[in-house]
Parts: structure tokens; sequence; C-alpha cells
């Protein structure tokens, strides 16, 4: 979970694993997976920041890379055989 501060200066909590998009309108707006939009005081880069924070709190980014690993190497030839 993530801490922002919307428009109005209340305190939200938006769980940074349903983040689908983020953009900056100039306002940063963040979408979740389900549709739900937010818009933050924060800007792009500090949200960007807050996000990648708790990946790596919650080892999210370790397993991501680990599963995008395996299957790389499940992932069959181009067809070539020595």
């Amino acid at each position: 979970m993530i801490y922002l501060t919307r428009l109005n200066g209340k305190k939200h909590v938006i769980n940074a694993l349903l983040i689908e998009t983020l953009e900056a309108t100039p306002d940063t707006v963040i979408t979740l997976v389900n549709g739900k939009k937010f818009v933050v005081k924060e800007s792009l880069p500090d949200v960007l920041s807050l996000v990648s924070i708790y990946y790596k709190e919650i080892n999210a980014i370790k397993a991501l890379t680990m599963h995008t690993r395996e299957k790389e190497s499940e992932e069959p030839d181009d067809g070539e055989s020595i």
C-alpha cells in the first residue's frame, strides 16, 4: 500500500499492485485495474518512486524477475537444431 494525497489534502492509501496506469494531465491521475481513477497531488515521478519502494518491500521485483527468467527458459528455440 502507498500513501498519497488527494487534491483536497486528505491522505489516501492505494494498493500499488492494482495500479494499471499513471498519467500526468498535469495532475497525476492513477487508474486501477478495476477502472477507478484517483487524482493526487504527488508528481508522476514521486508516485513511481513510492510504487518502486513498495515493490521492493514485498520482494515483488525479485519475484517478477525470477518469473520472467523461468518463462524465457521455457520458450522453445526458433526451430534451429544443431
